[in-house]
């Protein structure tokens, strides 16, 4: 089974690299692939609304978002981690997510979603609940914790002097490997849920 994870933060050896690293200890008990993509030092531009991604499959702009789009496509489960700016998500981690989750045709129905903030103190909960709404608008189960996946830290290595942030990531890579896992097995004897023709509504008529 394969995890993909997106480190929406600018340094690589940062807090929130500290969290993915906890995760990334029980994957490899669990024999869980995981591949981590550093996002937050990228250039990344946001969706210019070209909606040339219905008629390719892909994102007209031609950068990382692309490239992440067959890893994710390959993995059974995505964890979007980033540090928390004005009680939200990194920018750029953002402009990557709305551009790829439009983008990409494929269905993302049961893939494992979990998100991870890391913050000094506030706005952890309002970026967590940013990022979730990728997934619940996807058909993602989300993997929760023991609480929310959240860690505390401001400078680079704070994140390890956490003891119940880093509980929380370890509890969450266990929880996550374990819905992936039996996910996998319910696919396999009944398949994915039917799905109905997509049914849309404008406000206006």
């Amino acid at each position: 089974m394969k995890v993909l994870m997106l480190n929406g933060s600018p340094k690589k050896n940062g807090n929130t690299a500290a969290a993915l690293r906890e995760m990334e200890k029980v994957f490899a008990r669990e024999g869980i692939e995981v591949t981590t993509v550093q996002v937050g030092s990228q250039a990344v531009r946001g969706c210019m609304a070209c909606n040339s991604c219905a008629r390719t499959g892909k994102c007209v702009i031609d950068d990382l978002v692309n490239q992440v789009a067959a890893l994710f496509e390959a993995s059974d489960g995505l964890v979007l981690a980033s540090p928390v700016y004005y009680a939200s998500a990194n920018a750029t981690l953002i402009a990557l997510l709305d551009r790829l989750f439009y983008s990409t045709p494929f269905d993302k129905t049961m893939k494992v979603g979990a998100s991870v903030v890391a913050a000094r103190r506030g706005g952890l909960s309002a970026a967590f609940d940013e990022l979730n709404k990728y997934f619940t608008i996807s058909g993602m189960p989300v993997a929760s914790s023991q609480y929310w996946n959240s860690i505390h830290g401001l400078t680079p290595g704070e994140a390890e002097q956490d003891p119940e942030g880093l509980q929380t990531m370890r509890t969450l890579a266990r929880n996550m490997a374990f819905l992936m896992k039996s996910i996998a097995l319910g696919r396999e004897k009944y398949g994915l849920p039917e799905k109905e023709e997509p049914c849309f509504t404008n406000f206006i008529r």
